[in-house]
């Protein structure tokens, strides 16, 4: 019986689509990646999110589910007993599941269940802490630009010469367990990074290796009209109106700087899988949960109910294996990260557990040209008066205390029901359209303004494009709405169809009959026997 492939996922948190060189950036510096996805992976240059924060993008494509369909849709509900993924699902078909505890999937308060996700966890924690930041305190204090911009800088490096994060230690232990497979198993590994998730910093030599003169030009929120009033709120709870030019474009370089360190530890990654004599046999899969405004509309960070490009577009590149027809490049064609479950799921030759609503990309990698999907779909917010969202609960009313975190201005904004309404985002090739629930839709006419600066959601020339969008994203969401469970539930206990057994039922039999109804044999048949011919 013909092996199974390998399936090893590299997986960064907060990476925007143009974070690398060969998707546009002229600042980028991503060699490996670059070559990567010249020579050997399809990189797809329209793969989207489906929510901009990271455990409800990750709930959704490591089942293949939207969010809305299980309530995947903030920052505290994570899987629970009872739900399964592509780690427990691989696992159940053979493979040996190794994972790094980075992965914001598996909710927490239940002992044992990650451990039902993978067949080894590591856990790292068993290196020296690492040095800091140059300037030992790159917030300042209220007030000052960068108290809220997450911006850090350059890191220090330790005696050796390096800075050593838990990113590094993972890496090398993932490394370790390639070029020392536990037994002969096919391998599925997930690889999940911090970077280039801020605090923006980076060391040497990736700090000054990006040149600041090729950044592109960013995105000013003066220049944009109609935007939601989520940014809006950040914007003025974060007071960063004192950020210059320079200022934005040394947060914009670190950023870029730790996707270059990425780059390099991806590098590493690949280089143990030839080392180890099974590169050809395996499926690598590397893509981000969400992306990151990096400075765009005058904002740091992310939101969880705002749909840019920076933040809903995200890198995604796939190697297949061997005997899988690849046609190396760069391809156009739409995808989601739900089809990352389905196309891993088709390369290790498993059927899903239960209905999915991703789409194996095999088709596209053999043949670039093939189309994707006609739309794309993001999803975020909450409900009003929803309490349980995305650290709402947690925020008070502003307290010294609670203006310290460096998520603050994030979290209040949250409080305001209007701005943190649930929206969804339905993209095509050309348009985006953000449906609201409150706070006014937006759309963006994506040719002729690429950087969604102004909202046509009220232009008459465009209402007849809306309105499409807006059925189809009615249609979608009819048909994604929920799943069905695969196994059928008995509508009776075994005492409810006793009552209906009983009346039928000899006394000399009775305790017989009851017997088989708690054994689960099927009411006809008991009744059957209770009508048959006595013994």
């Amino acid at each position: 019986m013909k092996k199974r492939p390998n399936i090893v996922i590299f997986n960064p948190d907060q990476m925007r689509a143009d974070a690398l060189g060969h998707l546009g950036n002229p600042a980028a510096h991503t060699p490996f990646l670059d070559a990567f996805a010249a020579g050997e992976a399809v990189s797809f240059s329209n793969a989207y999110c489906q929510n901009p924060v990271c455990v409800p993008s990750r709930c959704s494509f490591f089942t293949g589910l939207y969010p809305h369909v299980r309530g995947h849709r903030t920052m505290q509900h994570l899987l629970r007993p009872g739900e399964s993924s592509l780690f427990s699902e691989l696992k159940d078909a053979g493979y040996y599941v190794w994972m790094n505890a980075r992965n914001d999937l598996v909710a927490g308060q239940y002992p044992g269940l990650m451990e039902r996700h993978a067949t080894e966890i590591y856990y790292g924690g068993c290196r020296a802490k690492e040095p800091g930041p140059e300037n030992p305190n790159p917030r300042g204090g209220p007030g000052d630009k960068n108290y809220y911009s997450h911006y850090e800088g350059r890191l220090q490096l330790d005696e050796t010469g390096r800075h050593y994060t838990a990113d590094d230690e993972d890496v090398d232990a993932a490394i370790r367990r390639i070029l020392n497979p536990a037994d002969d198993r096919p391998l599925c590994l997930f690889l999940g990074l911090m970077y280039p998730h801020p605090p923006y910093q980076a060391e040497e030599p990736y700090f000054s290796a990006i040149d600041r003169a090729k950044l592109p030009r960013r995105i000013r929120a003066q220049e944009c009209s109609g935007k939601p009033k989520m940014g809006a709120l950040i914007r003025r709870n974060m007071a960063m109106e004192s950020y210059t030019e320079q200022d934005w474009d040394e947060l914009r370089a670190c950023y870029l700087a730790m996707c270059m360190k990425v780059d390099e530890q991806f590098r590493r990654l690949c280089q143990a899988l030839k080392d180890a004599g099974i590169y050809d046999d395996t499926a690598i899969f590397f893509f981000s949960d969400h992306g990151d405004y990096t400075g765009d509309y005058d904002l740091p960070e992310k939101s969880q109910n705002t749909f840019e490009d920076c933040l809903v577009r995200v890198p995604l590149l796939i190697k297949p294996p061997k005997d899988c027809p690849v046609d190396p490049g760069v391809t156009g064609s739409m995808a989601e990260l739900v089809d990352f479950y389905a196309t891993a799921m088709d390369f290790a030759g498993v059927e899903p557990g239960q209905d999915q609503f991703g789409r194996s990309l095999r088709p596209v990698l053999a043949d670039r040209s093939t189309p994707g999907r006609p739309y794309v779909f993001c999803e975020g917010g909450r409900r009003p008066g929803e309490s349980q969202c995305d650290e709402f609960h947690a925020v008070s009313s502003g307290s010294p205390a609670d203006k310290a975190r460096p998520y603050w201005p994030r979290q209040m904004a949250q409080t305001d029901g209007e701005a943190h309404a649930k929206a969804t985002m339905i993209r095509d090739g050309r348009y985006k359209y953000i449906r609201r629930q409150a706070g006014g839709d937006e759309f963006y006419d994506l040719l002729e303004d690429p950087g969604e600066r102004v909202n046509r959601a009220e232009d008459p020339a465009y209402q007849q494009q809306i309105e499409a969008m807006r059925l189809a994203m009615l249609d979608w969401y009819q048909a994604t709405c929920d799943i069905v469970p695969r196994d059928y539930d008995a509508r009776f206990t075994p005492e409810m169809m006793w009552a209906k057994v009983r009346p039928e039922c000899p006394p000399q039999r009775q305790e017989e009959m009851r017997q088989r109804l708690r054994a689960g044999e099927p009411l006809f048949e008991v009744l059957r026997k209770c009508r048959g011919p006595q013994p």
